[in-house]
């Protein structure tokens, strides 16, 4: 929480498995971090979880725009500020 605000993150990714380098710097300065993985085919979304990050997987690749509406959905449900 900043400045009594709940921050969220969103991390729209596909195949990245190294989300771990992406993911390890902001998991102390955010109060929800969400994962969207577009149909990824590597290991993503078990890394993704194993980092205790909030995940949602795609049931097939719909590019970057659906991913990203998809982030900023589940942001907007997880409710910061």
């Amino acid at each position: 929480m900043i400045n009594g605000k709940r921050i969220a993150v969103v991390l729209p990714l596909i195949t990245r498995e190294d989300v771990g380098s992406d993911g390890a710097g902001i998991t102390d300065l955010v109060d929800i971090r969400i994962l969207v993985d577009d149909h990824s085919t590597d290991r993503t979304i078990e890394v993704a979880r194993r980092l205790g990050l909030q995940s949602f997987v795609h049931n097939r690749n719909y590019g970057y725009g659906r991913n990203q509406q998809t982030c900023y959905r589940e942001a907007l449900a997880a409710g910061p500020m």
